[in-house]
């Protein structure tokens, strides 16, 4: 008999329990029908939800996930980095693998090589390829892509974002946004805002005109809202106007909700809180940590310590705050969930397919860019090294990044690839398909490691070789062969291409400028190509024919790179940034530590709005530049050099030229010919100048693109619209764009510094 009570009791228990999480159907909830517009179905379960649960749902349970409501069906969110594949599956409360078989990704190329494509195509094909990784493993949030401008090369985090121009930047993430989203995948568009240097990233407060945060460092993110929709948005940890962006509240209440009408959820990066108080009151709707008080030893549940977690609640039992601004909170996060893990119409993804191996490969190619590729020999006999001639037998390939793989490190793009093919493989695959030998020396020795967070490549880097041992190997070998490739650039170790610290030094690390320059002396036929998410100082230019920037381009490096080194594909990328001969020519680096990297924890974007190609326009200018805006004086000495390669500059193995362009009211009409033997592809590039202004303004300023393919001989015409947005400026004491009457220039052409075309508008 007691064993029958105990049976008929534990039955009861969990038919109690099921009643419990199983919305009853007397009670009709309309949050569950995936038919009933979203704004109902959030106030519906927000009404059915207690203290505790809004609570709960309002930040982390562990590393990557938030809890729904299990009692009303809701599930929660799983969050995964990062904008270039999707990370390896960690332990619940910890940074350590959890030790999956199962979790190996495709890499895809940094998102500095999507923008260098200068194809909103490929940034559509990127959204839709990785979110479908992203569904495969159930991830809900995907936390990329990055926007924040390039303002100085020193930034470890370069390679996460596109570039220096807000209207490039801006243009690329409507559609990554987009192909993410329309699987059901939410972006989380970061680092909002004005997170442009590692070193210090976690205490700086940055200061800077209105005019320069709304026209330069606020577009992208803008964009990503009012174009792309985005679902979730994630504070940046460094302070602004002295309030930590991730409660912010001009930017998160004033701009983000106010001013562009943001419905989505907040997210903070992980441990950008500081502040309860704040964190109620100015936006912040979602808190993920690691470093805040919710991983105090000797919790049972360290999370409940999060500063929305507990302290929040008892604020709110103690009357000391409504539950306003929570319930405002918990409509943006069920928003989220909606939209995400109840979405009916998610997909089942596909992890490392046959076609994101192709759109990856496809992206690569795209985005790889032929910087300089000039003839070597005299006269007729002149040859340029690039593309391999078929003639060619003997290859040499120098340098470390020839073998490392760059999928492991960075921080928290590191990835845990099936499978990356090096250069070096993918050079001797193509070289051995056209019957040509390959030999492989290092050259250098730079970052022997491999290892990242668990995740190892394998590779045994060390060579005890000194330098000069190392160098007299490679320039002897270069005697004997018909081109040599010198693989070289930056990595994933700290102080390099990574996430947490800035570089230290402008010129390539490791002695590789003194390599590259004793190569070239041993063998005229040199190509160097550069693995690098940012510029760097070339010495060695002069004496090198030829130059190839290669990006981090993620599981098909390797087959990519022979692409464009074989002449399979035709280089069609262009520099999403400006390169300059030296860091101090980076206007962020001409006002000492106050610019960069800050005094005192504080910077002062003292360059204002001349960041990039905007700055390198004023050159030959004779006089510096003098105004105020929003109250700071400003003054821009013009640059002492011009740059080694402009914003907008990539070559082709054939020629390109503008034979027509015309104005049709404000349509602009571009023809463009093929005039090479080969069929290529070209960015026509429309750059708008004004005349005169009643505010300082840059000379020119980039407001739209098309990338266009043609065949040898082939024209085709290109309509680029102008609207009023390209006319305007922010003008601070009214808070409001304004245009100014008379006639702007129309440019056109294939770089910042190369615009052949021009067309006179008069704006009435």
């Amino acid at each position: 008999m007691q064993r029958v009570s105990t049976l008929i009791l534990a039955v009861l228990l969990f038919a109690c329990t099921a009643m419990a999480v199983i919305p009853q159907k007397e009670t009709n909830p309309v949050y569950l029908n995936p038919n009933a517009p979203l704004e109902e179905r959030v106030e519906d379960a927000l009404s059915r939800m207690n203290l505790d649960e809004k609570i709960a749902i309002i930040h982390a349970q562990s590393k990557f996930s938030s809890p729904g409501v299990a009692r009303l069906g809701i599930p929660g969110l799983w969050c995964t980095d990062g904008p270039h594949g999707i990370r390896a599956e960690v332990k619940w409360d910890e940074w350590d693998q959890a030790g999956w078989t199962n979790d190996s990704c495709f890499a895809f190329p940094t998102l500095t090589c999507l923008a260098a494509t200068w194809n909103p195509e490929m940034a559509l094909l990127y959204g839709q390829s990785i979110s479908e990784e992203a569904l495969y493993r159930n991830k809900n949030v995907l936390l990329g892509p990055g926007v924040n401008i390039y303002r100085t090369p020193l930034n470890g985090r370069n390679f996460e974002y596109m570039g220096e121009d807000p209207c490039l930047s801006a243009t690329m993430v409507v559609p990554y946004v987009q192909g993410v989203q329309d699987n059901g995948v939410a972006v989380c568009v970061k680092h909002f805002a004005l997170n442009n240097q590692e070193d210090g990233r976690h205490v700086v407060n940055v200061t800077l005109s209105d005019r320069a945060l709304y026209e330069i460092y606020l577009p992208a993110f803008e964009a990503a809202v009012k174009q792309g929709k985005a679902w979730s948005i994630m504070g940046a940890y460094n302070r602004i106007w002295g309030q930590y962006a991730c409660h912010n509240h001009r930017l998160l209440v004033d701009i983000l909700r106010g001013e562009w009408g943001f419905d989505g959820a907040v997210i903070s990066d992980w441990g950008g809180v500081s502040n309860t108080d704040e964190a109620i009151h100015n936006g912040l709707d979602l808190e993920f940590g690691s470093w805040t008080d919710g991983l105090t030893e000797g919790r049972s549940n360290s999370y409940d310590a999060y500063y929305l977690a507990e302290p929040y609640k008892e604020k709110i039992k103690k009357g000391e705050v409504s539950t306003k601004e929570l319930d405002d909170k918990v409509r943006n996060v069920l928003r989220l969930i909606f939209r995400t893990s109840m979405n009916p119409n998610r997909g089942f993804g596909a992890l490392n397919s046959i076609e994101h191996i192709l759109a990856g490969r496809m992206i690569a190619d795209e985005g790889i860019v032929l910087l300089k590729n000039d003839p070597v020999g005299k006269g007729k006999q002149a040859q340029a090294v690039l593309p391999i001639s078929k003639e060619v037998k003997t290859i040499l390939v120098v340098g470390e990044n020839a073998i490392k793989q760059m999928t492991v490190g960075g921080g928290s793009s590191s990835l845990k690839a099936q499978y990356e093919i090096s250069p070096l493989a993918g050079i001797t695959r193509r070289a051995n398909e056209n019957h040509m030998s390959v030999t492989y020396v290092r050259g250098y020795v730079g970052d022997i490691g491999g290892e990242y967070n668990g995740v190892s490549t394998g590779q045994d880097l060390r060579d005890e070789r000194s330098a000069a041992e190392l160098t007299a190997e490679a320039v002897a070998a270069a005697k004997q062969a018909d081109v040599v490739l010198f693989i070289g650039g930056l990595n994933k170790a700290d102080h390099q291409d990574a996430e947490g610290c800035d570089r230290l030094q402008y010129g390539l690390p490791y002695g590789q400028d003194e390599l590259i320059s004793s190569l070239a002396a041993a063998n005229k036929n040199l190509a160097v190509v550069i693995l690098s998410g940012n510029a760097y100082a070339m010495p060695w230019l002069a004496q090198t024919p030829a130059l190839i920037h290669a990006w981090f381009n993620g599981s098909e490096t390797g087959n990519a790179l022979a692409d464009i080194l074989f002449g399979s594909v035709n280089p069609s990328g262009h520099l999403p940034f400006t390169i300059f001969p030296t860091l101090e020519d980076y206007p962020s680096h001409q006002y000492g530590a106050a610019a960069y990297p800050g005094i005192n924890n504080e910077v002062e974007y003292k360059e204002d709005l001349f960041v990039g190609y905007r700055y390198a326009d004023l050159y030959g200018t004779k006089k510096p530049i003098k105004y105020t805006s929003d109250g700071r004086e400003y003054t821009i000495n013009p640059p002492k050099h011009k740059p080694l390669f402009a914003f907008g500059h990539g070559l082709s193995y054939t020629t390109f030229r503008i034979t027509k362009a015309a104005l049709d009211g404000r349509n602009v009409k571009v023809t463009i010919e093929n005039t090479g033997k080969v069929a290529g592809k070209q960015v026509v590039q429309l750059y708008v100048a004004p005349r005169k202004s009643n505010a300082v303004r840059p000379k020119k300023e980039l407001k739209a693109f098309a990338k266009v393919e043609l065949k040898p001989g082939e024209s085709k015409e290109i309509s680029l619209q102008l609207t009023d947005e390209m006319f305007r400026y922010f003008d601070a004491e009214q808070h409001a764009w304004v245009t100014d009457k008379g006639t702007y220039d129309i440019c056109i052409g294939t770089s910042s510094d190369d615009l052949p075309a021009q067309l006179e508008y008069i704006v009435k």
